[in-house]
């Protein structure tokens, strides 16, 4: 009876306590626990807490209660008899926080004893961790940020001031259920079995700690300090001192001052301060910020190095992507940044929220290299997550720029070096409606020269704020894990591991098949928003402006195209109608409205045009190869299907490298016959009798069919200007450099004559890289003295493709202007 009395006081009590606690205290799930945990009346569920803490076991009722599941202070039920359903991992001393040396919970014992002995069949044990501050939502207090949630332990004063100043936001995160049944069956002992099930579960907090809060930090000069004891730096140093003719000690602090330049001096208070600052921008500045598919992250958080490749349109998106993460219950990266955000007060807020500064060129600095490199190693082999753009710089004309394979090369000889947690790439589309740096760009799409940042540029940030800017959305692609593609492009890797110089001959190839595989990545997890479909329609007409009701039809049939046939799984597209993407393009001021007698007419002026290429450009690649099938249309009536794949493969290569398409040789058959049927289910194609045959050209949907092919028409002109310029003049005696000068002149030449309104229809960026793809689809090839030689089908790829493609004016004035420049 006195048991009985007992255990009911015990739970009178913890109810109160509950609910004083929860007159101040606000607590949240993080991601979805009703997916992990599956309660069964036969599979009684034990809840494991890392360490001893009455409030933690009273957020844990508390959300238990909320979500439907088994509450921790009630009996387990089943044939497990015990008075709660809950354990502590380890015990802790009340006002010390020191580990007590009582490792094993009596109730994991009993449970235990019970599943070996099969007295119940089962016992899940599923791991819950609470985090006391971790992402609050109003901190301005350096109090606060003290009693945050970190890697220090405390005790009982600590966790009652950390209810005070952080109970308002507080995170609960359930772990994957760990079965006592599939544990016994492996025959262990008993006291195997124990060490095994507190060695899981320590690993289990360990990891979700870290994810959540980040490795242990230790202090910067530490860090520092260890960094130039590394093998790299200090072969480096000694090189320097016998090259320079100077003192070990001069050239070791040479390498001290650049270590002090490069890296970051990652600070949780300034993180917190920083997202109190960043809460209030975003919500100024955006109507919404949309995240996608985070699962992506979440699922592999865990004992992984993450390295976060974003693509890089703004200088926001490292404080976006940061501050999503942190938001999200994930510990945010160290970012690396150009040297030139090192500013005065900038740089240093910078470099607290977790950025290290890296130098445009390495090129003829050894110490500097060494140190660099070596710096990096340390944040992967310690569990840093890192971020870093592949495209080196911000893209000014709206696409995925060719990537830069400096970091990846550095990021595999580490790995390559000491492969203690493996790497996984998490690829991040950001979207923009409006991008912060939208007047800039106008800037030097028409040419101007890019301006070097300054501390002043905050300001002229501000004075943006009265501007609409829509919504924003960032998506997280597919991981790419290093060891599954190092297992594909170099099967025997790991037989090959080496010394910290160790540079295989397969390393350069390697770095370039991973930086196009997570361009490709990046771009399969793009968001389509109105602001995008509308320049895409937009800049395909003929003079920048179309009637209402053709705009908002297009606009569905481009929306449900996409929809119909998905680019990847993790596109997002607007989820509105046509009539709504215009309304809402227009009330952010990025198009303009003409009425007369006979409705309302939609136009871009010429400022309007030039931006939208880059909106445009955003998603150019979601509608390439649908586009270039209805291309095949604008000249020729009706084609049968192998005459389309056979057309639409010559030039896949070319729009692959310039659009970082994703899709290979082997699929793309088959997604070819895929687009087909989607442009026919959308009434833009019809078939009869084994050919493909384009509508009416007097009908609507030639209009539509016509829209979608011209806004690839642009890039195929392109290619074209390149092949005849080569065609043109004797073979080998052109070198690249003044076949890209010859296309430039050509394209702006052109430009004028045709009236084409897109400054990048004339980057010399653009050529140079299809010029590449000749290189790699062996079409061209380069003697000794760097003079291009092409092969015989760069004729039937320029000829027989154009004249299906290209209008006769458009060919004609291409061929007269290679002539006269040949």
């Amino acid at each position: 009876m006195s048991t009985a009395n007992s255990s009911l006081f015990s739970r009178l009590r913890l109810g109160l306590m509950r609910r004083l606690l929860y007159l101040w205290a606000r607590s949240e799930s993080i991601g979805d626990p009703l997916a992990k945990i599956a309660p069964s009346s036969d599979q009684p569920i034990l809840y494991v807490l890392p360490g001893r803490s009455f409030s933690d076991l009273l957020v844990l009722d508390r959300e238990c209660t909320r979500l439907g599941l088994p509450r921790p202070t009630l009996e387990p039920g089943g044939t497990l008899e015990e008075d709660a359903s809950f354990f502590y991992l380890t015990s802790e001393l009340a006002w010390s926080g020191r580990p007590d040396p009582r490792k094993r919970s009596p109730r994991l014992l009993r449970a235990l004893t019970a599943v070996e002995l099969r007295v119940t069949p089962e016992v899940k044990l599923v791991p819950v961790s609470v985090f006391w501050g971790q992402s609050p939502d109003v901190e301005s207090s350096p109090l606060k940020l003290l009693f945050a949630h970190n890697w220090g332990v405390g005790g009982k004063l600590r966790k009652c001031l950390a209810i005070m100043l952080h109970g308002r936001k507080i995170r609960v995160s359930f772990g994957q259920p760990l079965s006592l049944r599939q544990l016994t069956d492996e025959n262990l002992g008993h006291d195997r079995n124990l060490r095994k099930v507190n060695r899981l579960l320590r690993v289990h907090f360990r990891e979700q700690r870290g994810a959540v809060v980040g490795p242990d930090l230790s202090h910067r000069r530490t860090l520092l300090k260890g960094l130039m004891h590394g093998p790299l730096v200090r072969e480096a140093i000694e090189r320097e001192a016998a090259e320079q003719n100077i003192s070990l000690e001069r050239a070791r602090g040479q390498a001290a001052r650049y270590a002090d330049e490069i890296a970051s001096d990652f600070t949780y208070s300034i993180i917190r301060f920083l997202e109190i600052i960043l809460s209030w921008f975003w919500n100024k500045l955006y109507d919404g910020v949309k995240v996608n598919n985070l699962d992506n992250v979440q699922d592999i958080a865990r004992g992984k190095e993450i390295i976060y490749v974003p693509c890089h349109r703004s200088h926001i998106d490292y404080l976006l992507l940061s501050y999503l993460l942190f938001r999200n219950s994930l510990t945010p990266p160290h970012i690396a940044a150009g040297i030139n955000l090192d500013m005065p007060v900038i740089g240093s807020i910078l470099r607290r929220g977790g950025a290290f500064f890296m130098r445009r060129s390495f090129r003829g600095n050894q110490l500097y290299t060494a140190v660099f490199n070596e710096y990096l190693h340390l944040l992967f082999s310690r569990g840093f997550p890192v971020e870093y753009f592949i495209e080196g710089g911000r893209s000014r004309t709206g696409r995925l720029l060719d990537p830069k394979t400096g970091m990846l090369a550095i990021t595999l000889r580490s790995y390559l070096r000491s492969a203690r947690r493996p790497i996984v790439f998490m690829p991040v589309y950001i979207g923009y409606e409006r991008v912060l740096e939208g007047r800039t760009y106008l800037g030097e799409l028409r040419g101007k020269t890019k301006k070097k940042e300054s501390f002043f540029d905050i300001f002229r940030v501000l004075s943006a704020l009265k501007l609409q800017f829509g919504e924003v959305a960032v998506n997280f692609g597919e991981p790419v894990a290093l060891n599954d593609f190092l297992d594909r492009q170099q099967p025997d890797w790991r037989n090959q591991l080496g010394a910290p110089e160790f540079k295989p001959d397969w390393l350069p190839e390697t770095t370039r098949q991973l930086a196009r595989t997570l361009g490709a990545s990046i771009n399969a997890a793009a968001d389509a928003n109105p602001v995008n479909l509308v320049a895409l329609v937009m800049l395909s007409t003929r003079r920048l402006a179309l009637d209402e009701a053709t705009l908002a039809r297009t606009l569905d049939t481009f929306s449900g195209l996409l929809s119909d046939v998905p680019y990847s799984a993790n596109v997002t597209l607007p989820g509105i109608s046509g009539a709504e993407q215009i309304r809402h393009v227009e009330a952010m001021g990025m198009i303009d409205r003409q009425s007369d007698a006979l409705g309302e007419i939609l136009y871009l002026d010429e400022s309007q045009a030039v931006l939208m290429t880059w909106y445009r450009n955003n998603i150019l690649h979601l509608v390439a190869l649908p586009a270039l099938i209805a291309s095949l249309f604008l000249n020729n009536t009706r084609i049968k299907r192998e005459q389309i794949e056979r057309l639409v493969s010559a030039l896949y290569p070319y729009l692959q490298g310039e659009l970082f398409l994703h899709w290979d040789e082997t699929q793309l058959p088959q997604v070819i016959s895929t687009y087909v049927d989607g442009l026919i289910g959308r009434g833009l194609l019809h078939e009869d009798d084994q050919q493909i045959q384009r509508p009416d050209t007097a009908s609507g949907e030639f209009v539509l069919l016509t829209l979608l092919a011209r806004s690839i028409i642009p890039m195929l002109e392109r290619f074209y200007m390149v092949a005849a310029l080569l065609l043109n003049n004797p073979n080998g005696s052109l070198d690249a450099e003044q076949l890209e000068a010859l296309c430039t002149v050509m394209a702006q030449r052109l430009s004028i004559l045709h009236g084409l309104n897109a400054p990048e229809f004339f980057d010399k960026t653009l050529f140079r890289q299809f010029i590449q793809r000749l290189r790699d689809t062996e079409v061209l090839s380069s003697d000794e003295q760097g003079r291009l030689h092409y092969q015989p089908e760069l004729e039937d790829i320029a000829e027989n493709t154009a004249k299906r493609v290209l209008s006769a004016e458009i060919r004609l004035s291409i061929r007269q202007v290679a002539r006269s420049a040949g």
